[in-house]
């Protein structure tokens, strides 16, 4: 998964995959999911992502990550 904030734009995108978005659809206001081909989500973009969100800090909660290496340079 990746986070990719735009500045220009004041949009954040988080993609779950990546793979091509074949259909787009906004849920609500400035929030939009995107689909692939066979109709699973594959990211949603947030509009305005400054005003909607804490941009300052982010962190993760009980990711199935299996190692992380910080600063191993691995």
């Amino acid at each position: 998964m990746q986070l990719r904030y735009y500045a220009e734009t004041d949009t954040l995108y988080i993609a779950f995959r990546d793979v091509a978005s074949a259909d787009s659809e906004e849920v609500s206001p400035g929030l939009v999911l995107d689909f692939d081909s066979e109709g699973n989500a594959t990211g949603i973009e947030v509009e305005d992502a400054s005003r909607r969100a804490d941009l300052s800090s982010l962190q993760a909660f009980s990711l199935p990550v299996m190692e992380l290496r910080a600063g191993s340079g691995a």
